[in-house]
């Protein structure tokens, strides 16, 4: 991170990257003074409530965040910056989203932890948009004009106060992401919650991880004196939705080989906290790609020269798909189906986390249901086309001609034409099985 004196010392000239988090009650006039380099400016975690009238001479300027301010209206200026990729306000106080705010040449906006009741029509404008992030806001409803975005693919909408769930949502040609928990039209599930664990039984000895949601611990059961994971959940609403939607859908999901194995929930936290008692995953698991970028947005990354042995491209394939299918047997959509959130050993052996945006839904409406689990079928057609892209064994010219008519059918703009995930299971069952 630089510093606001270094700046005025001109000591960052020339810089394409700018990160300021000093307290900061204005905007200082000195960063125009990159405008002719400047593509990435990170000014979160200030107390920011309005941008120069005259922004827009970053005319370079790429990727703008600013979360963590005390912006109450999204600012109008954003549209004058002709190359604006990227702009992420989470975590303001922002109530109002004015018309000319949103810039069409977005890909990326994040507004999530807001107070937003209301989105304007001129969204529909964004013909870039692929990712909106909209999870803990006051939206009532969804303006009709988003389904001219033809090209939004990750969309989160948990954590509102939407009555309804928009129709024409589920027959976008590219959304593959799609999280909706926590609105008054969901209706909560009977879950049966697992054992009570109490948290002066564990004894935590190192934190293994954080994400959106919550703190992963490895713990010692003091009981059993066997070790285990330990989530602890942050208690707030999260980019993808309320940590109790995440708790239930994990209970809900029932024991699977693709899933670690849930032991109980904490009770009694020293701070009223909730979490989740799991099996620990062997450390010689490790994750199958890296989230996406800010240049690839919806797509993971992979490690260099990293690869896979078609066998292996089949054992995890086979797992997503057959986990997948039990999720949508109990009307739970997972809504972040990512190479980033699987398992993988050196022998393909495969487990699936992190339920932070899963939502459920009416299994009882079929329609309804139907589309859901074309959607992340879709999601599936991606990690379908990254397994292919790191597959080491061009021989097998049949299986990857199979595995690749598999990805095309996953994403297919006519939703109802994918195929269910009963359907994948079985193919790539026969495919391992054939191998």
């Amino acid at each position: 991170m630089q510093t606001l004196l270094q700046l005025k010392r001109g000591e960052l000239k020339g810089a394409a990257y700018l990160e300021l988090s000093e307290g900061l009650d204005h905007f200082p006039e000195e960063i125009f003074g990159l405008s002719e380099t400047l593509e990435t400016l990170d000014l979160s975690f200030n107390k920011l409530t309005a941008l120069p009238a005259d922004f827009g001479r970053l005319k370079k300027l790429k990727f703008f965040f600013c979360s963590g301010n005390l912006f109450s209206t999204l600012p109008e200026v954003l549209a004058d910056c002709p190359l604006l990729d990227i702009a992420g306000f989470k975590s303001n106080r922002i109530e109002t989203v004015p018309e000319r705010s949103l810039n069409p040449n977005l890909r990326w906006l994040i507004l999530t932890n807001n107070k937003i009741s209301a989105l304007p029509s001129a969204i529909g404008k964004c013909a870039r948009l692929q990712k909106l992030m909209l999870a803990g806001n006051q939206l009532k409803e969804l303006p009709a004009e988003l389904k001219n975005c033809q090209n939004l693919s990750l969309l989160r909408i948990s954590a509102n106060r939407l009555p309804t769930l928009p129709q024409w949502l589920l027959s976008m040609p590219k959304l593959s992401w799609l999280a909706i928990s926590g609105n008054l039209f969901n209706k909560k599930p009977d879950v049966l919650p697992p054992a009570f664990i109490n948290w002066g039984e564990l004894e935590i000895n190192q934190l293994l991880g954080e994400g959106a949601s919550g703190m992963i611990y490895k713990a010692i059961g003091k009981s059993a004196e066997k070790e285990v994971a330990v989530k602890v959940f942050k208690g707030a609403v999260t980019s993808d939705g309320y940590p109790e939607d995440e708790m239930n859908a994990y209970i809900a999901a029932g024991s699977h080989a693709g899933l670690a194995k849930l032991i109980g929930q904490i009770h009694a936290h020293p701070e009223g906290k909730t979490g989740l008692v799991m099996e620990l995953i062997p450390s010689h698991f490790f994750n199958l790609g890296m989230p996406p970028t800010l240049d690839t947005c919806t797509r993971d990354v992979f490690k260099e020269n990293f690869s896979l042995s078609l066998q292996k491209v089949l054992k995890i394939a086979a797992t997503i798909a057959s986990l997948a299918a039990q999720l949508h047997d109990n009307g739970i959509t997972h809504s972040d189906l990512y190479a980033h959130n699987i398992l993988i050993d050196e022998d393909g052996n495969t487990l699936f986390s992190d339920f932070g945006a899963a939502s459920f839904y009416d299994k009882t409406d079929l329609k309804t249901a139907h589309a859901f689990e074309r959607l992340e079928v879709s999601a599936y057609g991606y990690l379908l086309d990254d397994l292919l892209s790191l597959c080491s064994e061009k021989g097998n010219e049949n299986a990857l001609k199979k595995i690749t008519g598999l990805k095309n059918e996953c994403l297919a703009s006519d939703i109802s034409s994918r195929p269910g995930f009963e359907y994948l299971v079985a193919e790539f069952t026969k495919l391992l099985t054939s191998g």
